[in-house]
């Protein structure tokens, strides 16, 4: 039987913990991950008496019996492929709290954003039955942008549909943004959830950002358009002689691809839609 610690799931986790850290997204021991595991992963998960119990109050109650793989707080993810059972473990959710049931050596506990993790895995997971990962990290150019954009949802996302076309199709359902409120608080957990009513992303300002997804992969790449969106945008914003994507052009994008952008981000005109029916029927 192969270790838990070899599974294909924690081969996943710390590739991406390393790739983040290796994009400049983790400096020292900034950012967390957690993914809810599925029948097959715990099939090779060891089911002894739990190692550890802690109490956590109002916990979710869709969240109960779930077993979640999450990073350690005050884990490296430069190295934490290297002390795997130190830096990460499973937990299983109870009404009470949390059992630890694998991992965290030397006394190690789960990331002090946990609460946070938690609701917004209940949150995803009524909105897309697939949800299964949570990753925050410090992507510079995400963070970066939050210090000149205004802290709403709208005014963070447009430009960067604007700037990079892939956008709009990789994150149609926009970006949310949170004025800066203290970390690993339940102030900023609740404020967090309130946001992925609507949307997979969140930007902490002046600190990091939060992806939702079905698998590691797709967190991350939610996280790399943004990021490099980001970076475009802050680059060419003083010297650039086009705005980039108009309204009109970003509804042709959505109508070719099939994404549909959220709603009340974008104006366009009669003429726009009339050009995209011309479009469509050339393709067709």
């Amino acid at each position: 039987m192969v270790l838990f610690e070899q599974s294909s799931i924690v081969k996943e986790l710390t590739t991406l913990t390393y790739d983040m850290w290796s994009k400049g997204w983790d400096e020292y021991n900034g950012g967390n991950v957690s993914c809810i595991l599925r029948d097959e992963d715990l099939e090779q998960l060891p089911r002894d008496e739990p190692i550890k119990q802690a109490t956590v109050e109002d916990i979710p109650f869709s969240m109960v019996g779930k077993y979640i793989l999450i990073t350690a707080s005050g884990s490296h993810f430069r190295n934490l492929k290297d002390h795997i059972k130190r830096d990460l473990g499973v937990i299983k959710v109870t009404e009470k709290g949390y059992d630890i049931v694998w991992g965290f050596l030397e006394n190690r506990r789960p990331t002090s954003e946990l609460y946070m993790h938690l609701l917004a895995h209940a949150q995803r997971l009524e909105i897309d039955f697939n949800h299964r990962v949570v990753v925050h990290n410090h992507a510079p150019n995400a963070a970066a942008y939050s210090l000149i954009s205004d802290h709403d949802d709208k005014s963070y996302t447009l430009p960067l549909w604007r700037v990079l076309t892939e956008s709009i199709v990789v994150f149609p359902d926009g970006v949310g943004i949170l004025p800066w409120e203290l970390p690993g608080t339940l102030d900023i957990a609740l404020h967090t959830v309130e946001k992925l009513r609507k949307c997979r992303l969140v930007v902490w300002a002046f600190h990091g950002i939060l992806a939702t997804g079905r698998d590691f992969q797709d967190c991350f790449g939610l996280i790399e358009t943004v990021d490099k969106a980001a970076m475009i945008h802050m680059k060419t914003r003083t010297s650039r002689q086009y705005e980039g994507l108009s309204d009109d052009d970003l509804y042709a994008v959505c109508q070719v691809l099939k994404v549909q952008p959220r709603e009340g981000f974008l104006d366009f005109s009669k003429r726009g839609q009339n050009e995209v029916k011309n479009i469509i029927t050339n393709l067709q």
